[in-house]
């Protein structure tokens, strides 16, 4: 490549570097101003650096097989910075993609056709004015999780509103706390500030005042002394997993629904975002998030089960090891799980397996499933061995797998990679419940075997939120409209 070609190249990145930096704050205002979240094909366009942005586009190719620059869709995120747009989810790399493959060329006339629902309708576009209080009961690997992805959410601040943790202690140990959200072994550092109020017991979080609630069980608090109201109150710590148990924290004052991050027990509805969400009536005050598992695989098996059939299959997870799990061997009352989580793989029970009947009654006694806890700390895989009612091959499995990832309802719960280098860790932070593995794919006629990674901790939490939003009727609708 001659000096000239090299130049050319790299005033080219240049270029795309400057577009970046003048798309980053027109993305802000849509998200603060408008409650506009702009993604690029699910990969989210908030609080992202100009490499990130730039590499976001250059993903549309490997989904879309074009090329979507940067130069495509900054006309497109100017435009929709001027058009007063109600609250909504927008994918830009859908909406840039469509505008090319149309061989249109006035931006605005395609966004006002596309967009016609929000457009204009900033002042009016119902989101009911108050924000819905948010309580987490308990703070540990999934309570903070939940926390730094709901202080990035916080939108324009009329959206979920983290208002109080819940935990146990006497109240000396707020540099703690405040050091273990504001770093992570795992999911690196917190992405802003935070402050401590020592005086009132709080953490103030970019600009979030986040009350610590001290206290061993729910009767002891009332929250409205804390002017919360008419909250959800998440329960992280696993305590109780059935209704009698959660309904303790109906009992105390300024709760109005609880949500369990956990595989509920008994009668209560396990609800998995993207498939039986929509099964959540007013009148459910107690749900469970399930499993981050079931979270994993539902949308997978639901999505095989549409289209062939499941006749019977079984489940095999390899987990990474949990906090319930001993660091050297000790006394556990867990089969197995007393030996030493680094040192070993351990067998052990799932569940999983049988819950999927919670959310897919379809399937239900199809599915058998165990579970191997390995060394690593998060990301882990299900291993799902299917046999199906209609034969097909490896090629169109995966196709018909890709168009779901892209195209369908449940793009934001099943992700792709075709990639024959990816590793467990490839996926720490990915937002979706699970990633289907295309290059490890086996079909042959009605047996067929899927590989699907999941960030157990991250990805099962954005699954926690997408119900959060769901039960207070904060969601948005996604644009363009997936078939």
């Amino acid at each position: 490549m001659s000096h000239e070609q090299l130049d050319t190249v790299f005033q080219e990145w240049q270029d795309n570097e400057a577009r970046a930096e003048e798309m980053i704050p027109l993305l802000g205002k849509l998200y603060r101003q408008y409650n506009v979240i702009p993604s690029l094909f699910g990969r989210s366009l908030i609080n992202r650096s100009v490499t990130r942005i730039l590499k976001n586009h250059r993903y549309v190719r490997k989904v879309e097989g074009t090329e979507l620059s940067i130069a495509d869709t900054l006309p497109m995120v100017r435009a929709m910075s001027e058009m007063e747009l109600a609250p909504a989810h927008i994918d830009i790399g859908r909406l840039g993609v469509a505008f090319k493959n149309a061989g249109e060329t006035d931006v605005i006339a395609f966004l006002q056709r596309e967009l016609a629902d929000i457009v204009g309708r900033h002042d009016s576009s119902g989101m009911g004015g108050e924000p819905q209080d948010v309580v987490l009961y308990g703070f540990g690997r999934i309570g903070r999780i939940l926390a730094r992805i709901m202080i990035e959410k916080a939108g324009g601040g009329n959206l979920l509103r983290l208002r109080a943790i819940v935990v146990r202690g006497s109240g000396d140990d707020l540099e703690k706390r405040a050091s273990l959200l504001r770093r992570d072994s795992v999911h690196g550092p917190f992405s802003g500030s935070i402050d401590i109020d020592h005086d009132n017991h709080a953490l103030i979080a970019n600009g979030h005042y986040i009350q610590i609630i001290y206290a061993d069980s729910p009767a002891e608090i009332d929250y409205t002394a804390y002017g919360i109201d008419n909250a959800i109150v998440v329960d992280n710590t696993g305590k109780w997993r059935d209704r009698e148990g959660l309904a303790q924290h109906l009992e105390s004052k300024g709760v109005a629904k609880v949500l369990l991050t956990a595989p509920g027990k008994g009668d209560l509805k396990n609800i998995v975002h993207g498939i039986n969400h929509r099964t959540i009536g007013d009148e459910d005050r107690i749900v469970s998030a399930a499993s981050c598992t079931t979270n994993a695989i539902v949308p997978v098996l639901k999505a095989i089960d549409d289209e062939y059939g499941i006749a019977h299959g079984h489940v095999e997870t390899v987990h990474s090891y949990t906090n319930d799990q001993n660091l050297i061997d000790n006394y556990h009352k867990g089969d197995r799980r007393g030996r030493s989580a680094p040192l070993n793989m351990v067998l052990t029970e799932t569940g999983a397996a049988k819950a999927v009947s919670k959310a897919l009654p379809a399937l239900s006694g199809k599915l058998t499933g165990n579970a191997i806890r390995v060394p690593t700390p998060n990301v882990s895989m299900a291993i799902l061995n299917l046999s199906l009612e209609k034969e097909t091959d490896r090629t169109a499995l995966n196709e018909y797998l890709r168009q779901m990832a892209l195209h369908s309802p449940m793009h934001k719960q099943i992700d792709y990679v075709d990639s024959p280098e990816v590793v467990s860790s490839d996926f720490v932070g990915n937002r979706h419940a699970g990633v289907l593995d295309a290059k490890a794919t086996i079909a042959d006629g009605k047996h067929v075997v899927l590989y699907v990674w999941y960030d157990n901790e991250f990805g099962y939490s954005c699954q926690v939120v997408r119900i959060l939003q769901y039960m207070s009727r904060v969601c948005h609708r996604y644009l363009p409209v997936t078939s």
